[in-house]
């Protein structure tokens, strides 16, 4: 077990490392002078020289390559070119809102999708269970980004009772010792600001959470269907068990461990949804600073950020990993 553990976090430095040459390399060979968009009208070649060097654009791409690395092992992610601060404190302070808003989702669509594949299973013998599969295709077939424009012009033009943008709303006079609002808010029982924080993150986390909803209610219920015909719960439904009790008790158990797999390699791609979710909804997270990174052409930034999704890519599988094995019996005996 502990040479498995090794060798997945080799992979795991490996794969990021990876990650970075490309990464850095695809950002040196693309079109556009970042320094250009910095320096004033009247800067003299002397002064855009000094820019250079000060951001470390005056070397070779090899030199450049290995002096961040070199940094980044140290703890050092650079200077933002557009914001002028230490790229490490800007992730520090964005990132736990998309934290908040990616485990949000998660959780939504964890309970909507298994509530949904159980009450589909019970009634997989009604008329109607077929509308049910039809509604979830539907569910399937919208991405993130859509529902996150329908839900703008729902709740928040013709139904205004959801923020449109922000994470707190400006006129509550809370001060937070951490950047996790919600957490934060929760634990020190400071509700009202919990309330508010949970409002503001409705809408982007509804963008985010339906999509996956939809696949995991495919994929549990058929999971759900396969386990209701083995030999083991139709000895319990011998023994007089209810069909709730037997999906629950007996089929649920064995169904979980593929949804979970499946789950956590859709968690990622939610975190990447993230990207294009919090700039339509203003949210402050690292996916929205992402877009901004990207149009202002923030080298360092854009490697920081690349690394910080990467690194949650990863975690994300190790962990969806170590469920599956803690869930599954045969695994986890071998």
């Amino acid at each position: 077990m502990t040479s498995v553990a090794v060798q997945r976090l080799i992979m795991a430095a490996v794969t990021l490392l990876g990650v970075a040459i490309i990464v850095f390399v695809l950002l040196r060979v693309a079109p556009g002078d970042p320094i250009a968009m910095m320096i004033s009208p009247g800067a003299t070649p002397a002064d855009i020289a000094a820019l250079r060097a000060h951001y470390g654009l005056d070397t070779s791409l090899p030199t450049q390559f290995f002096v961040w690395l070199r940094d980044i092992l140290r703890g050092d992610f650079g200077t933002s070119i557009s914001l002028h601060r230490n790229v490490l404190g800007i992730m520090a302070e964005r990132l736990p809102a998309t934290l908040e808003l990616a485990f949000a989702s998660l959780a939504f669509a964890a309970l909507l999708g298994g509530a949904v594949a159980v009450f589909a299973t019970l009634v997989s013998d009604w008329t109607a269970a077929p509308l049910i599969d039809g509604v979830n295709g539907l569910f399937l077939a919208v991405p993130d980004f859509i529902w996150a424009f329908a839900l703008v012009l729902l709740f928040g033009v013709f139904l205004p009772v959801l923020p449109l943008s922000g994470r707190i709303d400006p006129s509550l006079d809370e001060r937070f010792v951490t950047p996790f609002y919600l957490l934060e808010s929760l634990a020190t029982l400071r509700f009202a600001a919990a309330a508010d924080v949970l409002r503001h993150m409705v809408m982007p986390m509804l963008a985010l959470g339906l999509p996956l909803a939809a696949i995991i209610t495919r994929v549990l219920k058929e999971s759900l269907r396969e386990a209701m015909v083995q030999d083991y719960v139709l000895l319990a439904r011998l023994k007089g068990l209810s069909r709730l009790r037997l999906v629950l008790q007996e089929a649920l158990r064995n169904a979980v461990a593929p949804t979970l797999a499946l789950t956590g390699v859709q968690f990622t791609f939610l975190i990447g949804g993230t990207v294009i979710v919090e700039r339509i909804f203003a949210y402050p997270g690292i996916g929205n600073m992402a877009v901004d990174a990207v149009i202002n052409r923030d080298l360092p930034l854009i490697q920081g950020l690349t690394l910080v999704f990467g690194a949650l890519f990863i975690v994300v599988n190790m962990a969806v990993d170590l469920l599956v094995v803690a869930t599954n019996p045969r695994l986890r005996d071998g």
